[in-house]
This record gives structure tokens, C-alpha cells and sequence, in this order.
């Protein structure tokens, strides 16, 4: 049986649910192929920060547990499979720190007792909930203060050639540590963000940097180690400079035989097409996008947002993105704590004195996706004849079909798609998204 759901500004429909029936009415808007075939999806998720982590617990255990259902209960929640933490500090963690002592190059006292307060106990009840392990992916917003040229972890700064060997043993150091705790490392990237001076934890690397540092440290370091199944990804940062970014490390095959493929993020511009570019240039390697939310504080009740992600997710992945990984999964009602007040808005709202949880749209708006999409599922061809209309279409594992539609404009939209020589009829009101499943 073919199924509708539905999710609408102007009603209360959240995830609602209908019988779809085949028509033989109109002219096919859409039509599915699913004989051609494209990317293979990795799945979807969020940040496991320290805030994110902090926040639930300041809420009762039986709310604590009910937001993490959300995301990750395959049912009731969204059935996230995969996460991102930050190897160390980042804004969204309650203070800047390390691994380390400062100064300590040889890593002698390396270690990450401090994640288990709050990050790594989040981490692992997802994953009882989810039923199996979450795959991580885990990047750096600066090294130790010691081994950079402004002495600093804020305000960007390099790296000190002299310490590219120390920091290049630090990720393999976190991965065997997070191991330890029984954790599912599935990849890191090399720097979060490595073109952007923060006043936060931040660190710069030009293209060649970056690829040096892959190519004569990082790369045979985590190869030569225990380390050598996880995953490399360069750029994670966004998408206006992919090409050149990614062009610079991948046309290097010495760098390249080391690299999974580019991470990215949305802030600054919505230029899908160079998403698909990169892969044009190097199809062997993979895309995923590692970072997004919407910034400067909540926005309660903003129907935007959810429209936003939607609309980020469809560009990216009909430019063959694998993957989706939102930024905070939890923040608390100012969009902290953050302690640098680089405040932001997530999915889910903890508000938490009435310890109410709150469903922002962005958290419906990605599960139009998660909850159907799964991970193994392949994109399929599609052709849109609608320019009102947005719209993605997978085939999952078992064969059934995740048809994600998204009606951005202000007016009831009526569409015909095709797909196995069935034509069905759909109508979606104004500001509304669908998902299709036969």
C-alpha cells in the first residue's frame, strides 16, 4: 500500500499519515526511475556537544530519555544512525579545553575523563535506544595552544610545522580512547572550519596546508596505526570554495589515497551545484554533510527554519550528498549554553524550568527525510516539470520507495508523479512538505 505523510504550516498535521491510491489522472509532474541510480545514503544525525549533553541533564531522567527518543528511536523518533562530536573543545562546549596538559607533546596525559561526564553517556543511550551503534564522526576546532603560532586556541592561528607529528598522533589517540568506551569511530575531519578566524576554538589551514599535513602526517600516521578502518574527510567547511578546496587535496594522489572524501557545511551560500562538481571531479570520493543550523539564537515558531533544512537537503543530495549530520541536537530556550554567546537554534528546544521539550519545524522538516530514507538506500532518477516544487526520490534496502517532496510557496500545489507505471495524485498545501512511501 502506498502511504502519504504529511507535515503543514497551517494545520496540525506533524508526521500524519494517509492512504496514497493509484490515479490515472493528468500529465505526470514527476517521473521516478528506478533504473538509474546514484549515490548510496550513510544516514543522518546530530552533534553529541557538550552543551547538547549538559542541557538533558538538567531535565528529569523520564524527559531525558524521552528527547533522546526523538532522534534516535527508530519508530517514535527520526531514527538518526549517525553523530559528530568535537575532539576537544568547541563553542558549544562549556569551556574551551584539551586532552592534555599544556605543553605535553608526547601525550602522556592524554586523556578524556571529561567526556564522560556528560557526552559519552548521551552517546551510548542513543545508541540502546537506536539498537546498535551510532557511527561518529569526530572533528577538531583547534590544537593545544602550545603547538600553534598565536598561542592560542581562539582567533584562528596555524599549526607549528614542529608539531604536525604530535597532533597528527592526537587524533589516533582520541579514536583508541573513544574505542575504549566501546564507541563506533566511522570517520574525522581534519579541522572544522580551517578558513574561518573564530573567537572561538579555531584554527587555519590554506588548501596546501591541509593537504601536506594528510598527505606526510595524518594520513600514515592513522594508516599506520590501529586507526587505519576510520575515515578521512577534508574541507568541512562551506560550500562557496569546495571546488577549489577539495581540487587542491584530491588532485594530489598521495594525499588522495589517504582521503574518504569532503565535508561541507551551509552557512554563507546555498551553491549546490558545486557539491555535484567536486563529485564530478573526483567520483571515486564521497560527500557528507558534517554541519548546519540556524543561527542567532531560537526561532520559536519559525516555519523558516524547518523549510531551510529541507531545502539544504534536497540541493545537496541531488548533487550526491550522503549524508546529513545537524548541528546541536539539544539547546535550552536562549539556544545555549554556548561560552562564547555564539547562541543557535536546534531541532529540539529544551525549555528547561517547565522541562517542556519543544519540536522546533526544523526537527519535522529533517524527519520527512531521516524516518524514510535509510541508511544503504539509493538515490533514484527523478524528473520535476514543477518548477513550484522541490523533490528527492530513494529506494531503500527492502525495495520501498522514500518520494520527499517540499512546497516552499504560499499556495496549495496539485501534482501527478509516475512511478512503475503507476501514475499517483497528490495535493500539498501551501507551505508543506511530503514524503511518499510505496
Amino acid at each position: 500500500m502506498a502511504k502519504i505523510i504529511r507535515t503543514e504550516k497551517d494545520s496540525d498535521k506533524r508526521f500524519a499519515v494517509e492512504e496514497l491510491k493509484v490515479s490515472t489522472k493528468g500529465k505526470a509532474d514527476f517521473k521516478l526511475d528506478e533504473t538509474k541510480t546514484y549515490q548510496e545514503m550513510i544516514g543522518f544525525g546530530g552533534a553529541f556537544t557538550e552543551s547538547a549533553a549538559y542541557n538533558l541533564g538538567r531535565i528529569n531522567k523520564e524527559k531525558r530519555m524521552e528527547a533522546i527518543k526523538a532522534y534516535f528511536d527508530k519508530e517514535e523518533g527520526l531514527g538518526y544512525n549517525i553523530g559528530r562530536v568535537s575532539i576537544h573543545g568547541c563553542d558549544f562546549s562549556l569551556s574551551s579545553y584539551t586532552y592534555i596538559e599544556e605543553g605535553d607533546e608526547e601525550l602522556k596525559t592524554f586523556d578524556i575523563s571529561r567526556d564522560r561526564t556528560y557526552v559519552i553517556p548521551l552517546i551510548k543511550d542513543a545508541e540502546a535506544i537506536a539498537g546498535e551503534p551510532i557511527e561518529l564522526l569526530a572533528s577538531p576546532w583547534s590544537p593545544p595552544a602550545f603547538m600553534k603560532d598565536n598561542n592560542s586556541m581562539i582567533f584562528g592561528g596555524k599549526l607549528l610545522p614542529k608539531y604536525y607529528q604530535a597532533w597528527a598522533n592526537y587524533y589516533v589517540k582520541f579514536i583508541e580512547e573513544y574505542r575504549k568506551e566501546g564507541l563506533k569511530m566511522w570517520g574525522i575531519t581534519v579541522q572544522n572550519e580551517p578558513a574561518a578566524v573564530q573567537r572561538w576554538d579555531s584554527c587555519i589551514y590554506t588548501a596546501e596546508d591541509e593537504r601536506d599535513f594528510v598527505k606526510n602526517y595524518l594520513g600514515p600516521t592513522m594508516q599506520n596505526s590501529d586507526a587505519k578502518d576510520v575515515n578521512i574527510l577534508i574541507w568541512d567547511h562551506n560550500r562557496d570554495i569546495i571546488v577549489e578546496r577539495a581540487s587542491v587535496v584530491l588532485e594530489d594522489p598521495e594525499a588522495a589515497k589517504y582521503v574518504w572524501g569532503t565535508g561541507f557545511h551551509w552557512y554563507v551560500s546555498e551553491e549546490f551545484e558545486k557539491v555535484g562538481q567536486v563529485h564530478d571531479m573526483f567520483p571515486d570520493k564521497g560527500l557528507l554533510f558534517t554541519e548546519g543550523c540556524q543561527e542567532g539564537g531560537v526561532h520559536f515558531n519559525s516555519w523558516k527554519t524547518g523549510e531551510r533544512y529541507a531545502r539544504n537537503m534536497i540541493g545537496d543530495f541531488n548533487n550526491w550528498c550522503q549524508g546529513y549530520i545537524d548541528w546541536n541536537l539539544f539547546l535550552d530556550n536562549t539556544g545555549g549554553p554556548n561560552h562564547v554567546n555564539n547562541l543557535c537554534d536546534a531541532p529540539i528546544i529544551l525549555d528547561i524550568f517547565p522541562q517542556n521539550i519543544v519540536k522546533q519545524s526544523s526537527y519535522y522538516y529533517v524527519g520527512h527525510f531521516s524516518k524514510y530514507v535509510r541508511p544503504g538506500a539509493k538515490r533514484i532518477g527523478l524528473t520535476n516539470n514543477n518548477e513550484n516544487l522541490q523533490a528527492n526520490a530513494f529506494v531503500n534496502v527492502d525495495g520501498s520507495l522514500a518520494f520527499v517532496v517540499l512546497n516552499e510557496t504560499d499556495k496549495n500545489q496539485d501534482f501527478v508523479f509516475e512511478y512503475k507505471g503507476n501514475k499517483y495524485e497528490v495535493s500539498m498545501k501551501n507551505n508543506s512538505i511530503v514524503t511518499v512511501v510505496v
